[in-house]
């Protein structure tokens, strides 16, 4: 009983990314002893902070059906920019009404802003910062605004470059991606 509960806990702590859904990984087996007891015994090394399988285990990309391959392609190659929009956004690295970092802020530019179906209404003159604040009418979200150098700032949507950018470089599989993994708005 004490094992299926363990064994409960640790599949609901893996983490998902975007919903992905991935191949099972394999849970090392608990003894007896280190179930009933909370620190490990003498004769048996701690547990390793985050099992992995062996890479014998994992699937070979190539051997994927081709849209398990390509959904995890997208999932590779726009993890960073989302994991850097979390951060910025839902953290304390920036107050509200403070402009980005160069570097976080070219990052945001090259990756997400030029992407933006609107993207030159929401530049216009030009850009002068990318600045993080409060939405205006939804006081509670933090968003992401375009500083521009006549001093006017507009909010942009980062997923809405993101679907855009998914579009534009998976053509074959991008709105299905964007169908099961993006919220309807």
């Amino acid at each position: 009983m004490a094992l299926a509960a363990a064994l409960a806990l640790a599949r609901a702590a893996a983490p998902l990314l975007l919903r992905a859904r991935l191949a099972p990984c394999s849970v090392p087996a608990l003894s007896r002893r280190r179930l009933l007891s909370s620190s490990p015994t003498a004769d048996e090394p701690p547990p390793p902070a985050r099992p992995r399988p062996p890479a014998s285990m994992l699937p070979d990309p190539e051997s994927l059906p081709p849209w398990r391959a390509a959904q995890a392609e997208i999932l590779g190659d726009i993890d960073p920019v989302v994991q850097l929009i979390k951060d910025i956004l839902h953290s304390d690295r920036y107050a509200d009404g403070e402009s980005l970092g160069p570097n976080d802020e070219a990052i945001i530019v090259e990756k997400l802003l030029t992407y933006h179906p609107r993207a030159e209404d929401k530049i216009g003159c030009g850009l002068d910062a990318i600045m993080v604040d409060r939405h205006p009418q939804f006081r509670k979200s933090r968003c992401l605004f375009v500083v521009r150098t006549d001093g006017v700032w507009i909010d942009f949507s980062y997923q809405k470059c993101l679907r855009e950018y998914i579009r534009k470089k998976y053509p074959s599989h991008g709105e299905r991606f964007i169908r099961e993994h993006f919220k309807r708005t």
